[in-house]
């Protein structure tokens, strides 16, 4: 059986017209017979192309205000009929169906007119039906059928006809269709998250899919599904890895609780913060976020709440990281740190991150909405007898943001708005809080006056003791324990303040 056909008809109906002209002139000269309808069928006369309306083959017009057009068993039929089945082929004889072998079809802008904030009424105009059916019709007969579903195939279907004199082959239809499938998935998907509203079922669907080197190690498989240019500007270096990805998600997510404060500087490794400053200039934001912990900054993401400047990519500039990510790069900022060839340069633009979290878990998925509470002085409450100063108060904060983006469980030590240390991914409390003491020790950190954020409540007093004896003073945590008054009751003995949040921020 011969698989390449060589195409004699085609149905074109398409909203979008760009890129369609050189397309339909190729089937002119193939001596392709077109049938279209609407504005596409005037778009292809307005070419001095000849076109047969879709109408002259069903004998109906357009009806319902343009929502049923193609919806006839003489479109469909020419469109379905199996070549190889002699009762198929002799029904389209006998009620006078064309073949027909190419479909080009793109569909009405749901998602865009969404994001547009039209009104319901438009938007559901912009739910497809028609074109969904032909798109779904032709894939599925991709053994005789090749169906063109989007304008992003429209320079592989024209170079496909034009180097072959109008024959496509099977594995070719066959590819298209799979791609017509996944158009179809994504628009049923952007409509099904449109409209529901129970959280009866979960939908999931990315056109865009990169290639990563590997995965989080050599031997894993790698991809990544999303368009990192919605997010980014790549201004320069080699493409992002898989563990690259997740610690630019954490950097970004983390620098999101600092977008609108005063000069803030982040550097992260393995998905947690080793250092976190807050300053006047953003150069002394570095320096003192590099300052808590120069060993684990080394191949690490870098990332600014403010537009970098000369004299702090300078400073960068002397260290080797994976990636910077800023707002702006001041221009010579910019030169400074393409200095090094493979380090990824990366402008984060203004938009708005995702509020739901997925990820796989055991043979399915665990779904959440993203932890967006960050805690401030509206919702603590007093723990203590003693109330921290001013000066502790934006430090517990500080520091509590910083908790938040740390794998639990979690202890951070903040001084001046500056991260001391933090014990990350403990088994328990205790262990994660001598780490971050004997880290801040030994990066030469004074923690006299020093600050403690908990990602969760203390069952024991036994934190608050340790802290204490290493000159901590105030502690933010979110309460909760059954013997919280331990805690509170050791505090108090000890002139300490505390204060509870009434939020757990786990990070698993």
């Amino acid at each position: 059986m011969n698989t390449t056909k060589k195409a004699k008809t085609a149905l074109i109906s398409v909203f979008n017209k760009n890129g369609l002209e050189p397309i339909v002139k190729k089937l002119q000269d193939l001596n392709v017979e077109i049938y279209s309808t609407g504005g596409t069928e005037n778009f292809i006369k307005n070419l001095g192309i000849n076109v047969i309306p879709v109408e002259n083959l069903t004998s109906y017009p357009s009806i319902l205000g343009g929502r049923v057009k193609t919806l006839h068993p003489k479109v469909f039929g020419g469109i379905l009929a199996r070549r190889e089945n002699a009762e198929d082929l002799s029904q389209l004889t006998t009620y006078e169906i064309p073949e027909i072998d190419i479909v080009i079809v793109d569909l009405y802008p749901f998602e865009k007119t969404v994001a547009s904030g039209a009104s319901e009424q438009d938007i559901i105009e912009k739910i497809d039906i028609g074109g969904i059916s032909l798109i779904r019709a032709a894939a599925k007969n991709f053994k005789d059928v090749c169906c063109v579903s989007s304008i992003n195939q429209y320079e592989d279907f024209l170079k496909i006809i034009s180097e072959n004199n109008g024959e496509i082959t099977l594995e070719q239809r066959k590819n298209f269709a799979a791609k017509a499938f996944a158009i179809s998935s994504n628009y049923d998907t952007a409509i099904f998250h449109y409209l529901n509203k129970n959280e009866t079922a979960f939908r999931a669907s990315f056109d865009a899919v990169s290639t990563l080197r590997y995965g989080e190690n050599p031997h894993q498989k790698g991809l990544f599904y999303g368009n990192l240019e919605d997010l980014f500007e790549k201004l320069h270096g080699k493409e992002l890895s898989y563990n690259n990805l997740l610690d630019v998600d954490a950097a970004v997510n983390l620098m999101n609780e600092f977008k609108n404060d005063a000069p803030t500087f982040a550097i992260l490794k393995h998905n947690n913060a080793c250092g976190l400053a807050q300053r006047n200039n953003l150069k002394q934001a570095y320096i003192d976020a590099l300052a808590g912990d120069p060993t684990s900054a080394f191949g690490g993401v870098l990332i600014s709440n403010k537009e970098i400047d000369v004299a702090t990519a300078t400073e960068i500039h002397k260290l080797f990281c994976e990636v910077v990510i800023a707002p702006k790069f001041e221009k010579e900022a910019l030169e400074i740190l393409k200095g090094k060839k493979n380090r990824i340069i990366l402008i984060q633009k203004d938009v708005e991150l995702p509020t739901v979290q997925y990820r796989t878990a055991l043979n399915g998925l665990l779904f959440q909405d993203k932890d967006n509470k960050t805690d401030n002085q509206s919702v603590v409450t007093k723990a203590t007898i003693k109330d921290p100063s001013e000066k502790e108060l934006e430090d517990l904060f500080f520091a509590s943001k910083i908790c938040k983006h740390t794998k639990s469980n979690t202890i951070v030590l903040a001084k001046n708005k500056q991260l001391f240390a933090s014990g990350t991914g403990q088994t328990s409390r205790v262990d994660a809080l001598n780490q971050a003491i004997e880290k801040a020790n030994h990066f030469g950190f004074d923690l006299k006056g020093a600050v403690m954020a908990s990602d969760a409540f203390f069952p024991f007093p036994d934190c608050v003791e340790i802290a204490h004896k290493v000159g901590v003073d105030a502690v933010i945590q979110p309460g909760g324990s059954i013997k919280d008054q331990l805690s509170i009751d050791y505090c108090d003995k000890n002139k300490m303040s505390m204060i509870f949040t009434g939020t757990r921020h786990f990070k698993h």
